[in-house]
């Protein structure tokens, strides 16, 4: 049952994500999507640090700006600009092969190697994806794809750093998004300035959806997201994002009025399929009575933990 809680509270954040694609056209202004980044990661991470009141210490200090760095201050900017750039979805396309980056970077820094079933649940779950969001469209623009490919690896890279690093002694993981959250929305601000210039003025249902996407889709979303990793595997937890270009067709479709064709419900139905079997534990071999020797018998000081890092990953 712990598991189970620990994968549906995780698949909180990709469900959440899924709608900021409809919040930001119906709700937003036009065309300022760092600006919408920086409003998304900054609020959300001085709320958290003044509700953790915790600071980071030592080395930690440069572990969470390399960690904001690239899950929101490298990935917002790099995300936005794909989906402005891309046509027909081809950033959600890229960015649902996502479990397969992370498990290639699992087995360099985690030692974990991916099993050809984690490579097949993963390609599935990039299959259902592209039938659901990629639409015919011309030549692809290049600075498009390399942010796409380059906020994927991005988000990747901080998931599985996330993991390899783990929380120093006595802070939780309220703290830990805090500090990501803070320091990814202040490599944001300069960059918003430069480019977009001065904040947009904001009317009511602005501030709405800005309130909505940095408590509901950030805040909450990231904090559920950073506890999930220390809970599930690296690769356990990326193969819930297709969940997010999921919901986000469904919420077109029945809020947007967008129409579902049946290949894009075929291939919501591989996504999802592929998205519950990457949570299933893999059968184990019967262990054969005769064979086995526990750590006491075979001078091992140490044995069965169920609590170690694979487990709590």
């Amino acid at each position: 049952m712990k598991r189970a809680t620990a994968i549906l509270l995780t698949a909180y954040a990709p469900l959440t994500w899924g709608s900021t694609y409809a919040v930001t056209t119906e709700f937003l202004p036009a065309d300022r999507p760092l600006f919408t980044g920086l409003m998304r990661a900054l609020p959300a991470g001085l709320l958290l640090l003044l509700l953790a009141r915790r600071l980071p210490r030592g080395e930690w200090w440069w572990k969470s700006l390399v960690l904001g760095a690239l899950n929101i201050g490298a990935f917002f900017p790099l995300l936005f600009l794909s989906a402005y750039r891309l046509p027909g979805g081809m950033a959600a396309v890229v960015g649902s092969v996502g479990p397969l980056f992370v498990a290639g970077l699992s087995a360099l820094l985690l030692a974990d190697r991916p099993s050809p079933r984690t490579l097949l649940t993963g390609a599935a779950a990039a299959l259902g994806v592209s039938l659901v969001v990629l639409k015919a469209a011309g030549a692809l623009d290049a600075v498009g794809l390399l942010a796409a490919v380059g906020s994927t690896a991005s988000m990747s890279t901080g998931t599985v750093l996330t993991k390899r690093w783990g929380r120093p002694d006595g802070v939780g993981p309220l703290a830990l998004t805090a500090w990501q959250l803070t320091a990814g929305g202040l490599l944001i601000a300069p960059v918003a300035l430069l480019v977009e210039g001065a904040p947009p003025a904001l009317d009511g249902r602005n501030i709405a959806g800005y309130v909505y996407l940095s408590l509901a889709g950030t805040a909450v979303a990231y904090w559920l997201w950073f506890r999930g990793i220390g809970s599930l595997s690296a690769t356990q937890a990326s193969l819930l994002g297709p969940l997010s270009p999921l919901t986000a067709a469904v919420i077109g479709w029945a809020a947007l009025g967008q129409a579902l064709t049946a290949v894009q419900v075929g291939g919501m139905a591989l996504a999802f399929a592929a998205t519950v079997f990457g949570q299933l534990r893999p059968a184990r071999p019967a262990t054969d009575p005769k064979t086995f020797s526990s750590a006491s018998k075979t001078d091992r000081k140490d044995s069965m933990d169920l609590e170690g890092e694979a487990v709590r990953r």
